[in-house]
């Protein structure tokens, strides 16, 4: 089933990617959110919804930029550690990292929303942006095969593959270095537990503790995890000054 006045201008929008499809109906799927599917079928037909949104893509889209990333990566890095490795691949596959690249080929002009999403600001929302990124990815690569999506996502991430560095994703992802660092020591794991939630549901402000079997601190931030890394920056900065004391105490 095909709704042509809903259909952005493909022609378009294939030029933004730098692919050609030779099946147009994919690319279709993968710009169109699953509350539009559902407005164009009777109700209740969940299947005849799924045959017209881009849900399938986006899981296949997941797994092939991560291989995609993971292939780059290793050819780039070639002595760099598996924990290295999956810092800056994680860095680079997370939600922020694909919305903003979906932004920059200004992919939220394109999407197909059913008239709720399209109310609540859809387009401009991370979450969508990378799921529809993921989307194209798993479309591509169905239409043109690995090399193609390879190219695609070379593309589109260029900038932030040209900065990956393991120093720069290492700093980044606290929670890996403080839980990394408690396994290294053969202590326990590290243990979060949200504290307190203030502000209005527009500005939210969580305090998040993590705790580990020598003590325990706690960090803030706008959403659970940008709090509980900030918890366990504050762990990993604690730690830091405890065992440069001790190196003090013991010269």
């Amino acid at each position: 089933m095909k709704h042509p006045e809903t259909i952005p201008d493909l022609d378009l929008l294939e030029t933004v990617l730098a692919y050609n499809f030779k099946d147009r109906t994919l690319l279709e799927r993968a710009i169109t959110h699953r509350s539009w599917a559902h407005e164009k079928v009777a109700p209740g037909d969940d299947l005849e919804a799924r045959k017209l949104h881009n849900e399938s893509l986006e899981f296949l889209g997941d797994s092939v930029l991560g291989l995609v990333v993971a292939y780059y990566l290793c050819n780039s890095y070639r002595g760099g550690t598996e924990g290295e490795l999956s810092r800056m691949k994680h860095r680079l596959v997370s939600a922020p990292t694909l919305a903003k690249a979906s932004q920059g080929l200004a992919l939220g002009d394109f999407l197909r929303f059913g008239r709720g999403e399209e109310k609540s600001g859809g387009r401009q929302k991370n979450a969508l942006l990378a799921d529809v990124f993921e989307a194209i990815t798993g479309a591509i690569f169905q239409d043109g095969g690995l090399e193609a999506a390879t190219r695609f996502v070379c593309h589109a991430l260029r900038e932030e593959l040209a900065a990956a560095d393991p120093l720069t994703a290492a700093k980044a992802d606290y929670k890996t270095m403080l839980q990394e660092k408690l396994q290294a020591e053969r202590r326990p794991a590290p243990r979060y537990t949200v504290i307190e939630t203030l502000g209005p549901p527009h500005q939210r402000v969580f305090h998040v503790e993590v705790a580990w079997d020598s003590g325990s601190i706690q960090g803030e931030g706008h959403s659970i995890k940008t709090a509980e890394a900030a918890a366990a920056r504050a762990a990993l900065e604690g730690m830091r000054v405890q065992e440069s004391k001790a190196e003090g105490v013991d010269s």
